[in-house]
């Protein structure tokens, strides 16, 4: 059987905005809410070779996937993986997610193995808690999975919107620190509080009444209001885990200044401790990024970067 050439695949990186219901008061645990990024991407071409050979950023991780898809498939890991660029680990952005399903989509091609991105997911156990990242490389744009009930495989993908093309997002990373992962993010799960049920009742009916209208009619004023609230109650439901309402003190300093300077949508994506905000146009978010970086010039562990939604999903090229 005659393969193809060379597979190519971006996939996009995730701002997680939070869960709907922490407290599984239903039967349907998580339920969450979250945006596809551009100028964040894990990008890598596979090709066949005469031996096992990966390059690039994030080199380990893609190792540790490849072994663990070939393994479970019966397929041959004589790949050559060139990673061009990767999300940056452990930073909330999605970064484990998106190597598996661009390293599994790759396969997928290579191998003619007729597998959707939801099989890739579940085989490598993605998708446990939030889908948003499934999400976001099927589709792209702002989508709310539905959870895990007592049946889920994945998450089901609830809603797909476009995010208007003028919204910018601001994200304030630290680079001294990484956000709870692996056995860290299983042990904290086991001392949260129960969630409020009137809570989780209250944000999904400001989500479905509000933010999602908000987000068709480009009303980015009542969509940050919700975001903003949601993020203030997971953000002091996780405290007890992961030291505050913000992993990183600075970041919370800054995500307080930047709301001061008329930002919306303020919060911390999954367990941070990358901030975010929204701001309406080019403009507004140059020089509010221009004057944040002369505002914490001292604190030189924090980063201002500009990045805009993608309405796409993930990519995968055939060569």
């Amino acid at each position: 059987m005659a393969y193809p050439a060379k597979v190519s695949v971006i996939a996009p990186a995730r701002l997680h905005m939070g869960f709907i219901d922490l407290s599984g008061s239903l039967d349907r645990h998580f339920g969450s809410i979250g945006v596809a990024l551009n100028e964040h991407v894990t990008k890598l071409t596979v090709t066949p070779s005469l031996e096992r050979c990966i390059t690039g950023p994030s080199a380990k991780r893609a190792d540790k996937c490849l072994s663990l898809m070939c393994q479970v498939l019966q397929v041959s890991d004589k790949l050559t993986i060139d990673i061009e660029s990767a999300i940056p680990e452990h930073v909330g952005l999605g970064s484990g997610t998106q190597m598996s399903l661009a390293i599994g989509m790759a396969l997928n091609k290579l191998y003619d193995l007729q597998m959707s991105v939801r099989d890739i997911a579940a085989l490598m156990d993605r998708g446990l808690r939030s889908g948003i990242g499934i999400g976001i490389f099927e589709q792209g744009g702002l989508v709310v999975d539905g959870g895990r009930g007592e049946k889920t495989i994945t998450p089901p993908l609830l809603v797909h919107l476009d995010i208007p093309q003028d919204w910018r997002f601001i994200l304030v990373f630290d680079s001294r620190g990484q956000g709870l992962h692996g056995k860290q993010e299983l042990d904290a799960f086991k001392v949260l509080p129960i969630f409020p049920q009137k809570e989780a009742e209250r944000f999904a009916y400001l989500l479905l009444m509000q933010a999602l209208p908000a987000v068709a009619e480009n009303d980015l004023v009542n969509f940050g209001a919700v975001i903003t609230q949601l993020q203030q109650a997971v953000g002091e439901h996780f405290a007890i885990a992961q030291g505050g309402a913000f992993t990183s003190p600075e970041v919370a300093l800054a995500m307080q200044w930047l709301a001061e300077q008329g930002a919306v949508a303020i919060g911390q994506t999954s367990w941070g401790p990358t901030g975010f905000c929204i701001v309406d146009g080019d403009d507004v978010a140059d020089n509010l990024v221009n004057t944040a970086k002369q505002h914490f010039a001292q604190l030189d562990n924090l980063s201002f970067v500009i990045a805009s939604a993608r309405n796409s999903g993930g990519d995968v090229i055939v060569d």
